[in-house]
């Protein structure tokens, strides 16, 4: 048979095909107990395709071996972490202690909040001193700009910002010397305020120190959270150069807050208040983003947040969105610990500011911080207290039993006899109880490096997840 008469002969057979398929009963043909059917032109046309198991099989093998490459870095980097000097110690080993945080930190930019870090602390953070590092860490990381929440009158100068007060102003807290009234409770979130009875003026100025971070020279968006008293209080807000100014006006007793937001960023600031108001502070931020607040309490050994007013602190703290609270205490009373009986004591009442911070600002994690190395003449040479090692063991036992996470100074700058070392280098004083300029700078370094391992190990986690 010639090709053409076979190549007609293949489309007459196909053509008869396609015909039966589109006139055939798509139900089919009943031909007495059988039911015909015959393939519908669709199918014909566009056959299913058939599983190709091997490539299948092999596609998921590969899934697989994305998976456990994942899951074993992942599993190896949070080894590398917990094997190191600056890991955290957190609540029953719970490394998605912080995960929440990251991922509220994550979306400050779409959601336009400011989320705070409020960093308490003992001499060794004075003058914005370790918490300068990690705010510049995290600012850089997750936006934002500013110094955080300033007092209303600075009596400890910062390297981060200038607060300049005058008038009728008295200082209320529970710690320090100079012009303290004990109020009562009344002290607000930084464990201090100022009452005005009558008319004050504070002058906020940005930091101009080269350690300051650049997110630090300017400041867009202002908050002022104060207790009310009896009568109005009215205050006028105006920028350095006069292109803004506002008044507002409280009436009602109470904790309140007066916010003021500028389409250009600033160097430069003043409220001037007139009335009668405890003022706990001032929030000085530019952005969305985080901002984390450095509040000193030189000479406190920590067991001052029971000794506030808990329904004003609580007041205080919802109109500040607090992200993580970090407590960095107990080198004031190293020196005087001197058995298990007594650290127990200690570390009991840090528990109860624990559990105090946490009744006040339930949405918020805590981070205790304990001491570094400190050195005392034993027998004539200088060597470690002898029972802090196992006042920084208890701390840490203390605050993962109380739901807080622990990182340890004493090990991140090497443990027993490691002052003595950092002194020798340039990086502890010559007290070998606090740091030097430089040291301070690693050790807040160091606390940065620790959370950015576990921002690594959120985001590897959230890979394997991902592939899962």
């Amino acid at each position: 048979m010639k090709p053409y008469r076979t190549l007609l002969f293949i489309a007459l057979v196909l053509a008869f095909l396609c015909a039966i398929s589109y006139l055939y009963p798509k139900e089919g043909l009943t031909v007495g107990t059988l039911n015909l059917h015959f393939p519908t032109l669709t199918k014909i046309l566009n056959p299913q395709r058939q599983l190709d198991v091997e490539a299948y099989l092999a596609e998921q093998d590969s899934l697989a071996a994305v998976m456990k490459t994942k899951q074993d870095s992942l599993n190896h980097y949070r080894h590398q972490v917990d094997s190191s000097d600056t890991r955290f110690w957190f609540p029953n080993n719970d490394d998605r202690f912080f995960d929440d945080l990251f991922a509220q930190l994550e979306h400050t930019q779409h959601t336009g909040r400011v989320i705070r870090i409020v960093h308490y602390g003992d001499s060794q953070i004075e003058m914005d001193r370790m918490t300068n590092r990690l705010r510049a860490y995290m600012q850089g990381l997750f936006g934002g700009g500013g110094p955080g929440l300033v007092p209303f009158a600075t009596l400890i100068p910062s390297l981060s910002v200038s607060t300049y007060a005058t008038g009728d102003l008295v200082r209320q807290s529970p710690f320090g010397d100079t012009l303290v009234v004990r109020a009562g409770g009344n002290y607000g979130p930084m464990v201090q305020d100022f009452r005005v009875a009558g008319s004050a003026s504070s002058t906020i100025t940005a930091g101009t120190h080269r350690s300051c971070d650049d997110r630090l020279r300017q400041f867009s968006h202002f908050t002022m959270i104060f207790n009310n008293r009896p009568g109005p209080l009215s205050v006028h807000f105006r920028d350095r150069r006069g292109s803004y100014s506002n008044d507002q006006l409280c009436e009602e007793e109470g904790v309140h807050a007066m916010s003021w937001q500028l389409d250009t960023a600033t160097t430069s600031v003043t409220l001037s208040v007139s009335g009668t108001a405890d003022i706990y502070g001032i929030m000085v931020d530019d952005g969305p983003g985080v901002a984390v607040d450095n509040i000193p309490m030189r000479g406190c050994s920590g067991h001052q947040f029971t000794q506030i007013n808990s329904d004003q602190l609580a007041a205080a703290y919802a109109q500040m969105d607090v992200g993580l609270i970090i407590l960095q205490f107990g080198g004031n009373s190293v020196p005087y610990l001197r058995g298990k009986q007594s650290i127990d004591a200690y570390c009991a009442n840090m528990g109860r500011q624990i559990d105090r911070l946490h009744q006040c600002c339930p949405g918020a994690k805590i981070l205790f911080i304990g001491p570094s190395d400190m050195s005392t003449r034993e027998n004539g040479e200088l060597q470690t207290y002898p029972a802090l090692p196992l006042v920084v063991e208890s701390l840490q036992q203390m605050a993962n039993a109380h739901g807080a996470a622990f990182w340890s100074i004493y090990h991140a700058m090497g443990g027993y006899n490691s002052m003595a070392a950092w002194v020798d280098q340039g990086l502890g004083g010559p007290d070998y109880i606090h740091f030097s300029q430089r040291g301070v700078d690693i050790m807040g370094d160091r606390l940065s490096k620790a959370f950015d391992n576990m921002y690594h190990i959120y985001k590897m986690r959230k890979e394997v997840e991902d592939v899962q």
